[in-house]
């Protein structure tokens, strides 16, 4: 199993698991890796280190109750990383707590508006036109762009 480090032309930085190197060429060339964020398919690979299990080299491993007293550390994450893993959280978190009405979203934000029904939270595709026109009415909404990953279910 290769673990590789990619990276799309946006900058968004991703790991793919391929069963050979000449598997990563294949599907590269083939168009069938995006970026999990942006869905671009022009993908290069980010210089990695392999991992290496030198049984020689091991520390002593701490007892459980060393083990449970002090928490392991995780390495702190670039502005970048930080910031994209802040807007996945985000994106998740509005998935989670929302209905997907898809292409109801103005009739449904408008029936809500004017008290026809109950109000939601509630998520959903317009257009710059509906959008414009929800807003024209009075009707506060947010456009947050949602990575293609999150909207396919994971294998």
């Amino acid at each position: 199993m290769k673990v590789l480090d990619l990276c799309c032309s946006q900058g968004h930085g991703f790991e793919g698991w391929f069963s050979s190197e000449d598997d990563y060429a294949s599907q590269l060339g083939r168009g069938l890796i995006g970026c999990p964020l942006c869905a671009d398919t022009c993908i290069s690979r980010r210089p990695s280190a392999p991992r290496l299990n030198l049984s020689g080299a091991r520390a002593p491993r701490p007892s459980s109750a060393e083990a449970a007293a002090t928490p392991a550390a995780a390495p702190p994450l670039s502005p970048e990383k930080a910031l994209q893993a802040a807007w996945m959280q985000a994106v998740r978190h509005v998935i989670a707590h929302t209905e997907d009405v898809g292409e109801r979203f103005p009739e449904e934000a408008r029936r809500m508006h004017y008290g026809e029904i109950e109000a939601r939270g509630i998520r959903g595709q317009a257009s710059p036109e509906q959008r414009e026109a929800l807003l024209d009415e009075g009707i506060e909404i947010a456009s947050l762009p949602m990575p293609q990953a999150l909207k396919e279910p994971l294998q």
